[in-house]
């Protein structure tokens, strides 16, 4: 939910009005859908990546409103938190030199902004969840300042009617209550853009529904939130708890959640649309002056602003979009599943295994989702979440199989043949799908180093937890500036 606002609070007749737009919205949608002409000439990638600052401890920085003033980069935002950023990457091309591409704005960006940062005393960390973030740090006062935050906050705390509890049960327990969305500022992720045609949009969806959870196990870099080590990727459990606007009650009666995997696979991108508004009440009912009807009938191509405000406000792993660039409308899916980092380097070995797969799964003769039962999609989800690279899913042809074998016996092959079909240079595409294959080799991702890291500072050096997080966490951001993948990284030197 990118967009500025500017309401402090809603009547019974804000959301009756909104309620018939975004239906007018949907109605037209389909319409689009039927007789549109959407831009998929050039199907484009996007990045966005989230990203945490650091003061000379170590601790999270409260300053992003200073570091975004002396950036005064437009490529650089808000997040939910004042110690967040997100970096939104121009769309391109992957064909070619394209990733190559992608890695030399990626980084270039980072050290400008960690340069400004510096002015602020402060550093960037591309990391899933701040190892030495603490609940002290995550209350309201700490959310940026842009008021959209506070009003979300507002809508979802008023919508739940209690405090939100975080019960997380990993390797380590935690519990905790909170009376605002704050804590869910520590989620700081990487998202991955693909432009699609309308009629290719279901499969690529599906396809990527089916791989979020072995996404998940190869990428995880969020073992640790308030000090307890818990989930391998820590984050799919606290945005799903952060930011629920159910009560217990409404649990038991099966009300979706806003932040959520889905139920089904889908022969439509209208099918998730559609759901949003048979399923959700909204959270911010601001209405636009555009008339979506009288906008079609005049040959132009409607913003559709409520659908896609609504939209933003229900937060699926992989998110159906649909935008307006220069007058034409064009679909993606956007894949949240993934943290951030550890190094631009991993980012891009992850997107490419990503584009590639999804390409290959999009385009198979035998779809990977009409053997793969949703239920076991979702539970592969889940389970990569909490076990990481060590995690054990359920594929068809395989039954249970460890995610390294996998990956390196079924998935990599597929993997390299999407690339192609992208036009991706063999040496780009060998380079990065290579990391992919070293990192299940040697069964190590951000999280493995970071759990392993701090368990040797705490044994070997006998750090007490907070003091081995910073330790850690000191390590990592030395290791990320370097840019070399996280399965080369040393546990043991300084």
């Amino acid at each position: 939910m990118g967009q500025d606002v500017s309401q402090s609070a809603f009547t019974r007749e804000d959301r009756a009005r909104y309620r018939h737009k975004v239906r007018r919205c949907l109605d037209v949608f389909a319409l689009m859908l039927n007789d549109f002409k959407f831009d998929v000439d050039r199907p484009t990638t996007g990045l966005e990546i989230e990203l945490n600052l650091t003061d000379p401890g170590f601790q999270p920085a409260m300053r992003n409103a200073e570091v975004l003033a002396d950036l005064a980069d437009p490529a650089f935002q808000t997040e939910l938190g004042q110690f967040n950023l997100e970096l939104n990457v121009a769309p391109r091309l992957i064909a070619g030199a394209g990733f190559a591409e992608y890695e030399d704005i990626v980084r270039a960006a980072l050290r400008h902004a960690d340069d400004r940062a510096h002015k602020s005393e402060a550093s960037l960390a591309l990391i899933g969840i701040l190892p030495t973030l603490t609940q002290a740090h995550t209350v309201l006062d700490n959310l940026s300042h842009n008021p959209r935050y506070r009003l979300l906050n507002e809508q979802i705390v008023g919508a739940r009617g209690e405090d939100i509890v975080l019960d997380i049960s990993g390797v380590e327990h935690l519990r905790a209550d909170t009376d605002s969305i704050a804590p869910e500022a520590a989620c700081t992720s990487v998202q991955f853009h693909l432009q699609v045609a309308p009629d290719d949009f279901a499969c690529h969806w599906n396809a990527a529904q089916a791989i979020a959870g072995v996404q998940v196990a190869l990428g995880a870099n969020s073992p640790f939130l308030f000090g307890r080590q818990l989930w391998a990727e820590t984050r799919i459990a606290l945005f799903e708890q952060a930011t629920d606007t159910r009560s217990d009650e409404l649990k038991a009666q099966g009300v979706r959640p806003r932040v959520w995997f889905g139920e089904r696979w889908i022969t439509s991108i209208f099918d998730l649309f559609e759901e949003n508004v048979r399923y959700f009440p909204p959270l911010l009912p601001i209405c636009d002056d555009e008339d979506p009807v009288e906008v079609l009938r005049a040959g132009g191509a409607p913003r559709l602003p409520e659908l896609r405000l609504h939209n933003g406000t229900i937060y699926r792993w992989n998110r159906p979009v649909y935008d307006v660039v220069n007058g034409r409308p064009h679909l993606r899916v956007e894949n949240r599943v993934l943290p951030a980092g550890p190094t631009v380097l991993d980012v891009l070995a992850n997107a490419a295994f990503y584009f590639g797969l999804v390409r290959y799964l999009a385009e198979a003769d035998r779809p990977i989702w009409t053997q793969l039962p949703f239920s076991a999609a979702e539970e592969n989800f889940h389970t990569a979440a909490r076990d990481g690279i060590e995690a054990r899913v359920w594929w068809p042809q395989r039954g249970e199989s460890a995610v390294p074998e996998l990956i390196r016996e079924v998935l990599l092959p597929m993997a390299y043949e999407g690339l192609d079909r992208f036009g991706v240079d063999p040496f780009h595409r060998d380079r990065l799908l290579q990391i992919i294959e070293d990192r299940c080799r040697v069964r190590r991702n951000g999280a493995v180093w970071q759990v392993e890291t701090v368990r040797y500072l705490e044994k070997a050096h006998g750090l007490d937890r907070p003091a081995a997080l910073r330790e850690m966490l000191r390590r990592y951001s030395t290791y990320l500036h370097a840019n070399e993948p996280v399965h080369s990284w040393p546990i043991g030197q300084a």
